[in-house]
């Protein structure tokens, strides 16, 4: 669990976060959302430790961050997984060699323990003959499945996922949706998701924060947002026919 507790943040006298508070479930797919220029970003990398809060806190399991010192920073940091937007593989290292970057970088595991884990985690997110390609040779999904690989290859507790759909055509968005849906299951994983797609939003919303103008405007599930009373909320899901539809329909019902 991360609880955030009157988070806020300035930026050349600008504030960007104004006294964010939420806790961010064990076990569940934590989405933020909002519009360009929300602030959820802003949160997510002040969550990874990236930006410091000019106030507030950030609580890891109990754990306040801005208390932590540089050793106790160090060992957080191992336990925390990070797909990026654009998956961020390095290009000249194959498949296997991305995914056990970090297994060379934080563990203590011998050569034999590596690659058995690898194999595992590659297995986990269904390549498993992919291992000595390189990210150019396989599809924008495959190189989005190494991403999840390689941030879970540690077993983390924290998973973040920075526009993980980004780039990828719906069906593949879907695979990917579900693949960390279950994965945040089956591993009782605190993962927080950083999304502007309202597909991912019907997909895997199991506790949503939508953000306007760095305010926590609304929380909820999936199946509460359709029928939210917040008016920024109905904006942002509702701008587009599809999702228009949907509302109509279960207003209805």
């Amino acid at each position: 669990m991360i609880e955030v507790k009157n988070v806020k943040k300035s930026f050349n006298g600008v504030e960007v976060l104004k006294g964010i508070s939420t806790v961010f479930e064990t076990g569940k797919t934590n989405l933020i959302i909002g519009q360009s220029g929300s602030g959820k970003t802003v949160l997510l990398k002040s969550l990874l430790g990236i930006h410091t809060p000019d106030s507030g806190q950030i609580i890891f399991d109990g754990r306040v961050y801005a208390d932590l010192d540089k050793d106790e920073k160090r060992e957080l940091r191992t336990e925390i997984g990070m797909v990026f937007q654009g998956s961020a593989l390095f290009d000249s290292m194959t498949v296997a060699q991305n995914v056990g970057f970090p297994l060379k970088m934080f563990s203590n595991k011998s050569k034999s323990e590596m690659d058995d884990r690898v194999d595992f985690v590659l297995k986990r997110v269904n390549l498993i003959d992919a291992h000595h390609k390189l990210p150019s040779e396989i599809s924008g999904g495959m190189q989005k499945r190494v991403a999840i690989a390689r941030a879970i290859v540690n077993n983390p507790k924290y998973l973040f996922c920075d526009e993980p759909n980004s780039g990828l055509d719906p069906n593949t968005s879907i695979l990917i949706d579900n693949l960390i849906k279950e994965i945040t299951e089956e591993y009782n994983i605190t993962t927080v998701i950083n999304t502007h797609d309202m597909n991912s939003v019907m997909e895997i919303g199991e506790n949503i924060i939508f953000l306007k103008n760095g305010i926590l405007e609304w929380q909820g599930t999936k199946d509460e947002i359709f029928r939210a009373d917040n008016q920024a909320v109905i904006d942002f899901v509702y701008s587009s026919n599809l999702f228009k539809k949907v509302r109509e329909a279960m207003l209805k019902g």
